[in-house]
């Protein structure tokens, strides 16, 4: 169902935004995204109130960048919180991808529940090209990197990567049709994009190939949450 492709990011700094989001959403959307604002706000319990307002499946864009044993411990820490997605950027290397990996399988094993998946930070959809090469020094091309560095997530053992729209059709040739693409910077035509550089609209993000839309303002700010999650949700039938 097209509502399924739908992870709500929950960008609000207080567990009772989120918790009513969620009551009202919970049925018109697939995934609930919990990101660093709402966490460091409401802390790791944050996970339980939203399963109990009715998220069933929910997504910890903790974005985790750090030593291998570092992410392994903190890996090891969430996933008793059974959560149904959790990232991690890809430059942190093939040995913390990996790591991260081998926490999660193990970790998941002795507590006889399905392991999350587990997902790569690309480029952020907030850097273009001139700042990837300016400021980072990455003088590739921004489409040659991404795919650089899903092709360096699949290799490590993740189930996908988090990529702007504009990388979704060369990931997808790149890594295969079985690989997730989780897809930020998607806004409905005429609305605001806000510091998201690299956008697409729902539709042109779902017939790109994209698994999943990672929509927040365009949704949790509109007047009516419901009939504009419905309205994007129809958008990408």
């Amino acid at each position: 169902m097209s509502k399924e492709k739908i992870i709500v990011a929950l960008d609000v700094d207080s567990e009772n935004q989120a918790v009513e989001l969620v009551k009202k959403l919970s049925g018109e959307v697939g995934t609930f995204k919990v990101g660093l604002e709402l966490f460091n706000s409401a802390g790791p319990a944050i996970f339980e109130s939203l399963k109990k307002a009715g998220a069933e499946k929910i997504f910890y864009d903790a974005k985790m960048h750090d030593i291998p044993n570092t992410v392994a411990s903190a890996m090891r820490a969430v996933i008793k919180h059974n959560l149904w997605m959790i990232n991690m950027h890809c430059t942190g290397g093939s040995e913390m991808m990996k790591a991260g990996v081998e926490a999660v399988q193990k970790t998941a094993t002795e507590l006889g529940i399905e392991p999350p998946k587990l997902i790569g930070v690309t480029v952020l959809t907030s850097i273009d090209t001139m700042t990837l090469m300016d400021e980072l020094r990455v003088s590739s091309g921004l489409v040659r990197y991404v795919v650089h560095l899903a092709k360096l997530a699949k290799s490590s053992g993740l189930d996908g990567v988090v990529a702007s729209p504009m990388e979704i059709e060369y990931i997808r040739e790149a890594c295969g049709a079985d690989f997730l693409i989780v897809t930020p910077g998607v806004r409905p035509a005429g609305a605001e994009v806000g510091d998201q550089k690299r956008v697409m609209t729902p539709a042109e993000a779902a017939a790109a190939g994209a698994n999943y839309l990672v929509i927040g303002r365009p949704i949790t700010r509109a007047d009516d949450p419901i009939a504009a999650a419905r309205s994007i949700a129809s958008e990408i039938k």
